[in-house]
Parts: C-alpha cells; structure tokens; sequence
C-alpha cells in the first residue's frame, strides 16, 4: 500500500514538474567521500527519516479508541461512581448540607443584582448543582448564581427593558443563559479549554477586585435604605460612590439593620477565626460554625423582620417599616420552554463576548486553583462541558447565567467533600427551600440582603500584600491590573474584561514579537562541594569529602559551559565569556522561532556578526560598480588594499541553540535562507557552516533540511573531500547496564588501566571522544571510500579503553544530517573541526601558489 502511494505521488509530482530530489543531503555523491554512503541495516547506526503528511495525519486523527475515550470523558463520573462508599457519602453529605445552606440567601441576594424576582436565584441554584455532577471533573467547584454574572445579567435586562420593555426580565436572563451556555459547551465539545490560558492572571486579579468593587458600591444604596430614584446604581462606580455620599443624609430605618447586619457578619468570622486559632484541636468544629455565619445571621434578621411586621399575616409588604422581601412563590412557577428568538439575541449579542469571558474566568480559574490545592487535575475542556449544559438545562426550569462562585467553592472545599456528588446533596436542600421555606423568605429585610452580598465580594478583591508580590514578580502586568481595576470603576465591567484581555494579549505579543536571542560563550567550570572539587560520577565520599577511585576520568572535575556574553541572564559579570573560537558564534533563541519575531532575531544577529567579523575577501569586487551602495569599506579604486589594517576574524560557522524553538514556519525558515545567503556573499568565497543544537522536534528538523541545513554547503569543485563529520555517540547497554554494572566493575577498570598503558599517540579524534563524541576515522593515503558505518565499527574512539565484547555503542541522531547535533558542546566541536580542516587546506592552496 505504501509503496504503491509512493510511486504514484512521484508519478504526480513528475508530471508537475516538481523536483523531489531537490537536495543532497551529503553535499556529493555516494561514492566520493568516506561520510556520504550510510546503511541502515547495522543495529549501531541511524539513520533519521523524516516524518510523513500520512504519519502526522494517523497521528492527528483520532482512532476508534481515542474516539471511544472521547465520548467516554463527557462522563466523567462513570469512572469513579462505581467505587462510590459509605465514607464518600458521609464527606458529601457534610459538605453538600452546608453549601445548601449557604447558597439559599446568596442566591436570593444574587437574584436582586440580576434585576429578577429572588426566587430564580433558587431555581439557578438548583439546576447548578444538580446538572453539574454529570460532567464535573472537580469535585470542589460549585456552580450557581454570582455576583459579578449576576450584575452583566442584570446589565443586559436593563439593557433590553430599554428597548423592549414587553419582555420581561427572566426571559431576556433566560435567552442569555442559552446562548452563552451553547457557545461555552461548543468550545468543551471541540476540546478548546487551552483558550482559557490566554487569559492572565492579572486579567483574573483585576476583573475580580473591580467588579466586588462595583457590586459592593452598588449595594450601599440598598444597604443604606436610600431610594433607588436618588441613586442609580447601573451607572459607573464612580458615580455611584459620589451619589451615594450625596444621599446619605436621605437614609432610613433600613440602615440600622443592614449596618448593624454587615458588623455582625465581619464580628463572627473574627471570631471564629480567632478560637480556630486558639483552639486547633476544635478547629473543624469553629469552621462550621463560621460558614454558617450568614444563614446564622439572616435567621436573626428574619427573626426580627417578623417581630416587627406581625400584623401583615404574609401580605402587603409595602406597609413594613423597612423594605423586605415579600412573597416568593412556591415550587417552580416559571418553569417552561425559554422563549429563544433571534430578535432577542441581537438584543444582547454586544454582551455576548462579556458573558462568555466572565462564565470561563470564574469558572476554570477557581477550578484549577482548587485541583492545585487539593492534588487533582481538572479538565478545562470538559469544565467548559459542565457549566455549557447546566446554562443551556437551567432556563427550563427558570434559571439565569451562572457559573462557579469563589466563596461556596472555598466552603465547600473545607468541609470536606469527597465527590461531584455533594452537588445532589445541596440541590435537595435547595429544593426542600424552594417547596417549604418560602414563607418564612417574605421576612428577610432586603438591607440584610445587601449586607450578605457585600461581605461575601469583600473576599473577592486582591489584598495590597498580594499586588506588591505581583509588583515584585511582573511590575508591568501590576500596571495592567490596575488599568482593568480603574476602567471598570470609571466605566463598566464589560470594558474592564476587555481592557485586561486585551492589554494581556499585547503584552504577549510584544515579547513574541521583540523577542532578542543572546550570543554565548564558553566558560569552564568546576564543581565544589565546601573546599572539595567533585570529580565526576564515579567519585566516592569519604570523611574528608569526595575521593576520586582509580581509573576515574580526571576530565570530568571540570566542564563547559555556555553563558551569555552580555551576562544578561544574571551570572556574575565577572566571569569573562568570550566566542569559543575566532569567527564561530553560538546564538540562542530566548522563546519560539516562528514568523512575528523571525525578523527581530536575525536583524539583531547579522548586526553582531559584521561588526565584530571581517568581510573574508574585502577587495572582491572586479570592478567599482560591483560593489553593494552601503559598503563603504576598502578603497575607491578596485583590487587596491586597505591602509587599514582590520585583525578582526572572518565568519566561518554559526550554531543555532533550538532549545527554545519547538515548531517552525515558512517565514522563519526563509528568513533563515536569506540570512544564509546575505552571510554566504559576506564570506565569499568560503561557505558560512550552520550547526543546529538541540533541536526537539522532527518536523522542525524537516523543514530546515528542506531549506538546506543540516548537513556542509561545500561546492562540488572545491575539492574538499577531506571533510568527515563529528557525531555524538552513547552505550547500547553491555558493561554500563544496571545489571552487569555490579558484576564486572572492577574487571572494567583494570581492563582500562591496562589499555590505557598500551595505547599511544592518542590523537585529536580520541581525546574528544572522551566527552562522547566521534570521529571517523579515514586512512590518509586512502582514496577509496569505506560506509561509514564500518567506519563507526572500526573507531578506535567507540572503545576508549573498554573491551569490544562488554559494550555496544550507537550514534544518538541521523547520520545523514550531520550538522544536527544533540547538544551545543558537540554542535561547537564539529564546527571548530571543520573551521580548522578550511584553514588547513588554505594555508595548502596558498603554499602551492607561491
């Protein structure tokens, strides 16, 4: 089968005129030089092949398993409900009765910000918690009304009611809960939870403190008893802050109890943090207590509502002393298909990218802040699964947007929740609230309401401790949080989500796009333990520290390592960092190598280059007109030299660290072509060589063997078959195995005291294959070619010292592109290699033209 695809894909491409054999990877024929035939039969060479369309295609295109494992993980809970026991059902239980608990008057509260009726915060509520189980891969997040969804709801009612004031608001909240919950499990569906990551933590930061900023601005009015005619609280924080001072002195009974509701709250969680302090062998004991504070307090103020209004019987609310909630229906009274049209939704469409921003951010980021905290990972794809059915299942019952809340979650966390379960819990409790509780909810003062939604959002802003660690970590994304944090208290909330996103999002480009790489040096080191140098792998510890055993590699107490020239990354600048070799310059891509920033790269690299390199031949420009209009070097005159005498190096090799890199594209690799090609004129008429470390992925090693790269760009007629490469080599088992290691340790060392002792004349090739790399060897009087890996074979440098019959060894990456090294030390010592071999037969040329 493949080889049919093969022959007719060349078939194809023959009669498109395309040129498959468009390079040579050896730089000549077969049967010219010693490194150019390979063979991939021996078991100890390797050749790479490139990947395949077809094979990133099988590997992209999810199997039958993958799509099995698919469908599989829309359910998460069919992996562990099977294992479900009575330990479980007792840490849910305590965990979803307390959440239910608290949800009741939050939801209600949360209602009033959405501009609906308090008993569709019950119904939210419900459909949350029920629905969420299903598809939850975090057993702590807790989905339901919030404050800041809450009050883009109630935006968006408002918003509406302006223009239709015929909807009513539970519809509009009801179309909008569809919609955004469609485009969010869209997303999950299709597995797009990586989006969420775009999203900073500044972002995060400064959408939460600006909206508990704007919502507990906005509840002072109500808090306060001010008339909502005196006090808008839909308009810009600012605004609501200087109206509010405004009106103060028009305030009534209300405030009495809902300052007096806001005091208690804060006095009780002191409390109760100070005896959990103090008294840490009851210290679960004081956190229930201290979660329950506002279902405690809204108890009391219910109390004292109906103490003051007994004569009202349940009806006519407008004739108690202070506002109150008054009759909430029982059941599900709104329950039904949610009117859905399109003329509703462009409506609110302008809210569309807000209340889709705002379900996600709530949501992922308390979720993978709780799977951090609790040791578990959570699915950001199937997250987004979750809180998409439960918005687009919520409205039949009556529910509006929600999404996951900060303070249940942190509750629901600390009182030990085993599973996704406890939700079922909490939506029991709800529903015993919506069927029986709903008299005792026409007492609760609306102020204590208020008091409730402020001290919950007061956790919710980001404490001055925090942004000055923020300050110390990124101060520039410090100024995008305060950027968001004012837009949204001089406008709106919507504009602070943007701002933030947006702001985020050019700051990463800007990296991306500036992003500068750094010249290295080669600096070598030594390892000290106290006054002792370490000695290497095999050094032994004894009570004076490390001792060396015989036969240990003295060359291994020291080693090279690369540091920017500029010391920019923080070493000490004292350390002298220099280009390890006149004309060979090691660069270092600081992030990715792609298009946006493949300019800035090069610009800044070829800049360094010619101005501490020579042109190779300065006077190479036959006549006066040949010469480029900006360079202003040499004479006017052609073939006149320089009075100037320029000791700089010629450029003779390049090494690229792709440590950094993991893809590349079109651009970037042109960019490189025309580097190479602009750099090969420079040194005309010698080739520049281009060494690439550490490159971590075959398709980037595919894209740059097409341009070229990867193996010597010598001419055929320069007559430079002398060129062998260097490769990197490791031990295929034998003596280094674990289990042979143990049993002829010391054979090994007296084998190589012993072969030590009778070799002689060690050349260059063997000293570095200490540091694991070979050379081939080639005898110089040979003008036959040998296969390189009977080459490799034969090496002398593949046994340094080690009897043929206790280790096998093999090259680590593909003989066919030698200029594709596994790290910068190999990439370094081939390039020296071949800058010495060129000046070698330089100095040969120019011997015979005198």
């Amino acid at each position: 089968m493949d080889e049919a695809r093969t022959k007719a894909g060349h078939g194809v491409a023959k009669a498109l005129g395309i040129k498959l054999d468009y390079r040579n990877e050896t730089g000549d024929t077969k049967l010219s030089r010693g490194e150019s035939v390979f063979s991939v039969e021996s078991a100890d060479n390797y050749v790479e092949y490139e990947p395949t369309i077809w094979e990133w295609m099988a590997n992209t295109w999810p199997s039958k398993r993958a799509w099995w494992e698919y469908f599989k993980s829309l359910f998460p809970f069919t992996s562990w409900i099977h294992l479900y026991n009575l330990q479980w059902l007792a840490g849910d239980l305590v965990a979803g009765i307390t959440i239910g608990a608290v949800v009741i008057p939050q939801g209600m509260a949360y209602a009033k910000l959405a501009e609906l009726p308090v008993e569709f915060g019950l119904y939210s509520s419900f459909m949350g918690v029920l629905v969420y189980w299903f598809f939850a891969t975090s057993k702590d997040i807790t989905i339901g009304p919030v404050a800041v969804m809450s009050t883009i709801t109630g935006n968006v009612v408002l918003h509406v009611q302006e223009v239709r004031p015929d909807l009513e608001p539970h519809v509009v909240a009801s179309a909008l809960a569809i919609i955004g919950g469609a485009i969010v499990c869209f997303l999950g569906l299709i597995r797009l939870g990586w989006l969420v990551d775009f999203i900073s933590l500044a972002s995060i930061s400064a959408f939460m403190t600006g909206a508990a900023i704007n919502i507990a601005c906005g509840q002072v009015r109500a808090l306060m008893g001010i008339s909502a005619d005196l006090v808008d609280t839909r308009d810009s924080t600012y605004r609501v802050i200087i109206n509010t001072l405004k009106h103060l002195p028009d305030t009534s009974l209300d405030a009495a109890l809902g300052l007096s509701c806001l005091a208690m709250l804060y006095i009780v969680r002191s409390g109760f943090n100070y005896l959990a302090r103090k008294q840490p062998n009851r210290r679960k004991i004081w956190f229930f207590c201290n979660t329950l504070r506002s279902v405690f307090v809204i108890l009391l103020y219910t109390l004292i509502g109906w103490l003051c209004n007994l004569d009202l019987n349940g009806k006519n609310s407008e004739r108690s002393p202070f506002a109150i909630l008054g009759r909430v229906p029982r059941g599900f009274q709104d329950a039904g298909v949610p009117v859905v049209t399109s003329d509703i939704i462009s409506l609110f469409a302008s809210e569309l990218p807000a209340t889709v921003i705002v379900l996600l951010i709530e949501h992922i980021s308390i979720a993978k802040s709780f799977g951090r905290i609790n040791n578990y990972t959570i699915n950001p794809s199937q997250e987004m699964v979750a809180i998409g059915v439960s918005n687009l299942l919520a409205p039949f019952l009556g529910g509006y947007p929600a999404t996951g809340s900060f303070s249940r979650t942190a509750i629901k966390s600390k009182a030990g929740v085993r599973t996704p379960f406890a939700g079922v819990i909490t939506a029991a409790v709800v529903l015993i609230a919506i069927y029986g509780l709903t008299a005792v909810f026409f007492y609760i003062p609306n102020s204590v309401l208020s008091a409730v939604i402020i001290h919950a959002v007061g956790d919710l802003i980001t404490p001055p401790n925090t942004v000055y660690q923020f300050w110390r970590i990124s101060p520039i994304e410090v100024i995008i949080f305060f950027a968001g944090v004012l837009v949204t208290v001089f406008s709106t909330i919507e504009y602070g989500v943007y701002t933030t996103v947006c702001a985020s999002l050019a700051l990463l480009l800007f990296r991306v796009f500036k992003a500068r790489g750094r010249f290295l040096g080669r600096v070598k080191i030594h390892s000290v333990i106290g006054d002792h140098l370490v000695e290497g792998s095999d050094a032994k510890y004894g009570p004076n520290g490390p001792q060396s055993v015989p036969g240990n590699d003295p060359d291994k107490s020291a080693r090279n390592i690369f540091l920017p020239i500029d010391h920019e990354d923080g070493s000490n600048p004292l350390i002298h960092a220099e280009h390890p070799y006149p004309g060979i310059f090691i660069y270092r891509f600081s992030e990715g190598y792609n298009y946006p920033n493949a300019n800035h790269y090069l610009d800044y690299m070829t800049s360094v280059i010619f101005k501490e390199t020579r042109r190779t031949n300065p006077h190479s420009f036959p006549r006066l007109g040949d010469r480029p209009w900006n360079d202003a070097g040499g004479s006017r005159k052609p073939q006149e030299p320089s009075l100037v005498q320029d000791d700089r190096p010629t450029l003779k090799a390049i090494i690229l660290d792709f440590s950094s890199v993991n893809n590349v594209d079109l651009t970037s690799v042109q960019h490189l072509i025309d580097v190479r090609n602009q750099l090969d004129r420079y040194t005309t008429p010698e080739k520049v060589q281009w060494h690439f470390a550490c490159i971590n992925n075959r398709w980037t090693k595919r894209a740059l063997a097409a341009a070229g790269f990867g193996y010597p760009s010598i001419e055929e007629d320069d007559g430079f078959h002398r060129w062998k490469a260097i490769f990197s080599v490791a031990e295929m088992g034998g003596f280094d195995s674990a289990a042979a290691a143990a049993e002829d340790a010391e054979n090994r060392r007296e084998t190589r005291l012993q072969q030590m002792d009778i070799e002689t004349g060690r050349s260059l090739s063997r000293q570095r294959s200490r540091r694991e790399e070979v050379e081939p060897i080639e005898e110089a009087d040979s003008d036959d070619s040998e296969d390189l890996d009977r080459q490799l074979q034969k090496s002398k440098a593949y046994k340094e010292g080690v009897p043929e019959k206790d280790t096998r060894v093999a090259v680590v990456q593909g003989l066919n592109r030698p200029y594709f090294h596994i790290d910068l030390t190999s990439a370094l010592q081939s390039a020296i290699h071949t800058a010495e071999i060129l000046e070698a037969k330089q100095g040969s040329d120019h011997q015979k033209d005198n």
